[in-house]
């Protein structure tokens, strides 16, 4: 690659480090691992001057976008089509010049192009592993990845691992689907490339959340990964065994894959029921290694970081970058891909990012709130822009909330209503007009719309053990029903 600065000296960080970035993709010794007291996995990239470390982007993106206008149809006619080239990039503000990539055209390109689509960018047999979306919406989108970008994979997520205070004498519980989804194959890679214990157990067979807390119980892990909703469900499957959730003694716990493992909403719940510290991550799947919006252990927001997947905040309509306090949408370019590179790769999740610093040392932009919804899960109700994540964070913060809760939206008399389901806990049982209304009020306040209410206790509505659904808009009945 092109020459690196000084304080990025690469016979120095191949020697001391082992990564050699004087090739692209970069080669990592797999035998090399930070003392377990090192705060940092390669501290000359975390906590280099970002000028500096923008350098060392730069020269991995020109590298990324050479390497995907030769060997993809898909790229190579879509920036045709824009008036763009390799030759554009003299800069990484020329990023921006460049079209976005919408999960759509992924879903179109493999119809066309079937099974992986003409942006695949090695041969069909290189492929190690397939993995890929459901396609409970739709088409199923297919993920082929190469044996040496399954490797840089774990290499990433040790590093991010690492920095969320994982050491290889911890014990990791993976709880989450060993399927299709990437996740927990994601999860299990960097865990093992760290030099933890890792325990993947999975989840989504019946029964099984009543044997992870029966493992859990007996092996003692001292880490966890698994989606939000699973984590608390977990935790109510221990209490209903007479179990205390911060019995297991878990220190830390990572999750992904829905909000709620991160701010805004202090102290986050996941750490109040488990006694650990909780650290939120994750991209997304198409952009794995997906840990790459990642906290550190002192928890100020997601790190980007941005040598290993280069990341925008846009504007979710122009797709340019906005400033640093502003919100967007993040935009994911990955810088070591060799099989399925994503190039502006829109997310649709909803962000605000900054460039503050943190008491970790790092110097990556980060998203102090995370990931905290998506532009396409807004539904308007009477002309107001209502978020499911603005009711989440609400309800959670009320005393007397039972932990789960849904979202209707329905029409009546041709007037939205906005009815919102929750559970209240046993404590409460006697005051249940009082929290409906405290409930009632704050969400009024909060979402500028007046809310029905509904209390049920605590445990009635039904767990999750993946990504929570919780929004049902019926309107789409009352519009059938004037057609007919």
């Amino acid at each position: 690659m092109a020459d690196l600065p000084a304080a990025l000296e690469a016979a120095a960080l191949r020697d001391s480090r082992g990564v050699d970035l004087t090739v692209w993709p970069p080669r990592y010794d797999p035998a090399y691992r930070p003392a377990p007291t090192a705060e940092h996995w390669l501290p000359e990239i975390e906590c280099a001057d970002p000028a500096e470390r923008d350098a060392l982007i730069f020269a991995k993106l020109v590298r990324q976008v050479r390497y995907a206008w030769e060997r993809s149809p898909f790229y190579r006619r879509k920036w045709q089509e824009a008036g763009v080239s390799p030759d554009t990039l003299k800069s990484l503000d020329d990023l921006a010049r460049f079209p976005v990539v919408q999960k759509a055209d992924l879903r179109q390109a493999q119809a066309a192009a079937p099974p992986f689509g003409d942006y695949l960018c090695i041969e069909p047999a290189e492929v190690a592993r397939i993995h890929g979306t459901s396609g409970t919406t739709g088409r199923p989108t297919v993920f082929g990845i190469g044996a040496e970008d399954w490797t840089r994979i774990g290499e990433a997520h040790a590093r991010i691992l690492w920095g969320a205070g994982i050491r290889p004498g911890d014990r990791i519980l993976i709880c989450s689907f060993f399927s299709l989804y990437l996740g927990s194959w994601g999860a299990l890679a960097g865990g093992e490339r760290l030099g933890a214990t890792v325990f993947p157990f999975g989840a989504g067979a019946q029964g099984q959340t009543l044997q992870a807390v029966q493992w859990a119980r007996d092996l003692r892990p001292t880490a966890f990964y698994g989606t939000p909703s699973y984590a608390l469900h977990f935790a109510e499957t221990a209490r209903r065994e007479g179990v205390d959730p911060r019995s297991f003694g878990l220190r830390i716990l990572s999750s992904s894959g829905e909000p709620g493992a991160g701010p805004p909403t202090p102290p986050p719940l996941i750490e109040d029921t488990f006694g650990g510290r909780c650290v939120d991550m994750g991209s997304m799947a198409e952009m794995s290694p997906w840990m790459t919006n990642g906290e550190c252990r002192h928890r100020t927001g997601m790190h980007l970081w941005q040598d290993l997947v280069y990341t925008q905040v846009c504007d979710p309509e122009t797709f340019r970058p906005v400033p640093y306090g502003a919100e967007g949408t993040p935009v994911y370019t990955h810088l070591e891909r060799t099989s399925q590179p994503m190039i502006r790769l829109v997310s649709g999740d909803r962000a605000r990012w900054v460039d503050e610093s943190c008491p970790c040392g790092r110097t990556y932009p980060r998203l102090p709130q995370g990931l905290y919804g998506r532009f396409d899960d807004m539904i308007i109700v009477r002309g107001e822009n209502i978020y499911p994540s603005a009711i989440e964070d609400t309800l959670r913060a009320i005393d007397g909330f039972g932990g789960e809760f849904r979202i209707i939206v329905s029409r009546r008399e041709a007037m939205d209503e906005l009815l919102v389901r929750a559970e209240y806990t046993a404590a409460h049982q006697t005051r249940v007009d009082t929290l409906r209304a405290t409930m009632r009020e704050r969400l009024r306040a909060r979402l500028g719309v007046h809310p029905v209410v509904d209390l049920v206790p605590e445990g009635t509505l039904p767990r999750t053990e993946f990504k929570a659904h919780r929004v049902i808009d019926d309107r789409d009945l009352y519009r059938r029903g004037l057609a007919t």
